[in-house]
């Protein structure tokens, strides 16, 4: 086939404006954020790595760890993870500092697994208003799920504590219907919120079988006193709302004083490496809880097939770290459910599609979730988990025992 001149300017033309259209294509698949190039998605972190709660620090490292695995193959969708993560001490003044330097100047593309409800609530209006994803907070506090509408760039990931809150309840109204409860708890919206759960769940009940109530601050140096206030009062269950350093503080002085109430622990103090082991292991003994993630420290799990993965995590990025720390296992399938997150997005790595993204997990299920726990969520559904199982320390793990339990949060 022969051209002349002009049909060969017009096939030249013709193939430019094809390969110009073709780019702009490919172009008009890709939308970024702040931090988000070809190669890289930087985001941001904050975690009390010292302070009264610097028990949780090992979580902020499980995430970095997760996030090194994760680039050393490759990536997600071929980006590797620019992971940024700051302390605030649990400090809000020092948190709201962090938040503003990893927006402002980091320029992350979110804020992901904030540590703390005192430190998440003082940036959440922050946050919002800045439309930065402040996403799978580290706390169960009920406020940070429950208003999409409100705050739709704040999202929770482990159960709400009003949902804790009522899974004891139900717990107790079954088996321990006439107790005498005593309970201590961190007197802010955390305390408080684990609280209101337990006596919405307890009903019109909560006003005779709740017989005395203790709370303590955060700078307190100890809660030795509120310990034998409940004890005086003729407590014979104690629900102990407590972080990581009093719920140790706890559990040993009521063996030192020779108290034996059924003591129901909340979710958030169940590590047996940094709160039962230096509370003493035989203190903690038939203490109950309850759980949504598996218990790595149990000798079973071992042959749990489904955990082959975590424990390679483990020997190859954490190797020298006590492994029968709990929150190991939640900073691993926190991570994951990022990851997922950041899968779904694809090429369309803004904020606006973060939530979005955040917000359409189908029966989402992590190894390190118990079976029969799975993470779904809707654009006014942000609460990703919401079912527990009860469970008793044995001296050594935790014990599951009954039903996995929903149990939806009010407001």
């Amino acid at each position: 086939m022969q051209f002349n001149n002009l049909s060969r300017r017009s096939l030249a033309t013709g193939i430019l404006i094809g390969a110009a259209l073709a780019a702009s294509s490919a172009a008009a698949q890709k939308n970024y954020g702040p931090g988000v190039t070809d190669t890289e998605i930087k985001i941001g972190n904050i975690m009390p790595y010292s302070g009264p709660a610097s028990a949780y620090a090992v979580i902020g490292q499980t995430e970095a760890a997760y996030f090194k695995m994760i680039n050393d193959r490759g990536g997600i969708n071929g980006r590797k993870i620019n992971f940024v993560s700051y302390d605030d001490a649990y400090s809000p003044p020092k948190a709201v500092e962090q938040a503003r330097k990893l927006v402002e100047s980091d320029e992350v593309l979110f804020i992901f697994n904030p540590l703390g409800t005192p430190t998440n609530s003082a940036t959440m209006k922050y946050m919002n208003a800045k439309k930065v994803p402040q996403l799978f907070v580290a706390t169960g506090a009920t406020k940070f799920s429950e208003d999409p509408k409100t705050n739709p760039w704040t999202m929770g990931w482990q159960p709400s504590y009003q949902s804790e809150g009522h899974v004891y309840a139900k717990y107790i109204l079954t088996n321990h219907p006439n107790a005498k409860i005593g309970v201590l708890y961190q007197n802010d919206d955390y305390g408080k919120d684990v609280f209101k759960g337990l006596k919405d769940g307890l009903g019109d009940k909560a006003k005779t079988i709740i017989v005395s109530e203790a709370t303590y601050e955060v700078s307190d140096p100890t809660i030795d006193s509120q310990i034998l206030k409940l004890k005086s009062a003729g407590v014979d269950l104690f629900m102990d709302i407590t972080t990581p350093k009093f719920a140790a503080q706890a559990i040993k002085k009521v063996a030192e004083i020779g108290w034996k109430p059924l003591h129901i622990l909340n979710n958030v103090s169940i590590s047996t490496g940094s709160v039962l082991k230096p509370a003493g292991l035989e203190n903690a003994k038939d203490i109950l809880s309850a759980g949504y993630l598996k218990d790595a420290t149990d000798p079973k799990t071992k042959d749990d097939p489904t955990l082959k993965d975590y424990y390679a995590f483990l020997d190859k990025y954490l190797p020298d770290i006590d492994r029968a720390n709990g929150n190991l296992i939640y900073g691993y399938g926190v991570s994951q459910t990022m990851e997922q997150v950041l899968k779904q997005c694809g090429d369309n790595l803004t904020r606006e599609n973060i939530m979005k993204q955040a917000a359409n997990l189908k029966d989402f299920v992590t190894p390190v979730f118990l079976p029969g726990i799975k993470a779904n969520t809707g654009p006014s559904a942000y609460f990703v988990i919401d079912q527990l199982q009860m469970m008793k320390f044995d001296g050594e793990s935790w014990q599951f025992f009954g039903p996995i339990i929903s149990a939806e949060a009010k407001s």
